[in-house]
């Protein structure tokens, strides 16, 4: 979320808006008051009602790693009418959580999405959320996890950089469980064709993960949701 409202200062200089500090407790509406007064600030999330402030990140750590993943969702979107995706997009999931997560893609309503733009906003959860995590002690595997499964999110991707691990879970009886991955690839169960080669992807090997990622969407099942959802 950017915004180009300034800080109002009374005649002592003071910002009479308080900036955000990381582990601030706020409710939604205080966390945009303050984000907004902060046109400088590039990425704030509130999870649980408390205020998480990134630390830069690095090529090999995160940059690195979520270009592949955007490019692998990108070319699944540019080819399914019904699916929008966004990257660092400010999601509204309720009173206590607005996250900026690395990567989603949604359904558009009209073809039975769950979330929706509301001045400009996701509004409601997105049907799969990607993370770039540095370890299973981030806070992307507790507290945002949490956060996203209560809200509906159905399926949660979290690449584990320093563990060289992808997780994918899905949401069943509103508890999130690892997906099997049948011969080395996952396969969505909300975006039929969705595929990933895990270990492609981990040893950089982006071709083949779009080769695999090609064989998903060209499958029986996929032709028959891209049918079935097209808005057109």
């Amino acid at each position: 979320m950017t915004s180009s409202v300034l800080k109002s200062r009374p005649s002592g200089g003071r910002p009479t808006i308080p900036p955000l500090c990381n582990g601030d407790h706020l409710t939604r509406d205080e966390f945009e008051r303050r984000y907004e007064s902060m046109p400088g600030m590039n990425k704030a999330e509130l999870i649980e009602g408390v205020v998480y402030m990134p630390s830069p990140v690095s090529a090999e750590e995160h940059g690195e790693p979520h270009f592949d993943l955007i490019t692998w969702l990108g070319v699944y979107r540019a080819g399914t009418p019904s699916v929008r995706g966004g990257d660092n997009s400010t999601l509204r999931l309720d009173l206590e959580n607005e996250p900026q997560p690395d990567a989603y893609l949604r359904l558009l309503p009209e073809c039975g999405g769950q979330a929706r733009l509301v001045g400009g906003y996701v509004t409601g959860a997105p049907e799969l959320i990607v993370e770039i995590a540095a370890s299973s002690a981030s806070y992307d595997l507790h507290e945002k996890l949490n956060a996203y499964r209560r809200n509906g999110v159905r399926e949660y991707v979290v690449w584990r950089v320093w563990d060289a691990v992808i997780d994918w879970f899905v949401l069943r009886e509103a508890r999130f469980e690892p997906l099997q991955s049948r011969d080395g690839v996952y396969r969505s169960e909300t975006f039929p064709g969705l595929w990933l080669a895990p270990d492609a992807v981990l040893r950089g090997d982006l071709a083949h993960a779009l080769k695999v990622l090609q064989q998903g969407v060209t499958s029986p099942e996929y032709a028959a949701f891209a049918a079935r959802a097209d808005p057109r």
